[in-house]
């Protein structure tokens, strides 16, 4: 059984994961496989597709009308579906591309429910908050090799995340600082 958060999580992957397939489509049309390959070089930082997932949502796709097969291929291996965008579908594409995306209204970190629950059960809050920053800094020196040999899109995602990890930092040095108050309102 999934928790709200992950199934809050599943619903916002398959949405963007829809939408990129189509803005791929959108190039010239394409079969499965080519669509899995292209996804996972262009978003180099993202979860690599499921090839399962790929074809169960190019089916969703053209059961909304926002792709359809544009030809069957047979070729020396097995037969591909190649799919296309649609009219509707490149209607939904730029629709999608010009939404602003909301930032969360809650806060859903598990690093943040750690330290309030170690607090709270009186665990080793600072104690975590170490550990994690030591993490994060590892993995920052980690993307920040990979942005120096990678592609753009690459060092684009490298970015992206070094960025998050950061901020991270940041809030991790102001949790220090507050765990004595958050230790004393828990005991008052």
């Amino acid at each position: 059984m999934y928790s709200l958060g992950e199934y809050i999580e599943c619903i916002v992957a398959i949405m963007s994961t829809r939408h990129v397939l189509l803005g791929l489509l959108a190039e010239r049309p394409k079969h499965g496989y080519e669509l899995k390959k292209e996804h996972d070089h262009h978003l180099p930082g993202a979860r690599p597709l499921a090839y399962g997932q790929v074809y169960a949502t190019l089916q969703r796709l053209e059961r909304d009308g926002f792709a359809e097969v544009a030809e069957t291929a047979q070729g020396g291996g097995p037969e591909r579906t190649v799919y296309a965008i649609t009219d509707r579908g490149g209607a939904e594409l730029a629709r999608w591309l010009e939404e602003v995306e909301e930032s969360a209204p809650y806060v859903v970190s598990p690093l943040f429910s750690r330290v309030v629950v170690a607090a709270v059960t009186g665990g080793a809050a600072d104690g975590y908050l170490l550990r994690q920053r030591a993490a994060h800094l590892a993995r920052m020196r980690e993307l920040t090799a990979e942005r120096r040999s990678g592609s753009p899109a690459r060092a684009l995602a490298a970015d992206y995340a070094l960025q998050h990890l950061d901020a991270d930092l940041r809030w991790i040095e102001t949790a220090m600082e507050r765990l004595a108050d958050l230790r004393g309102e828990i005991d008052a």
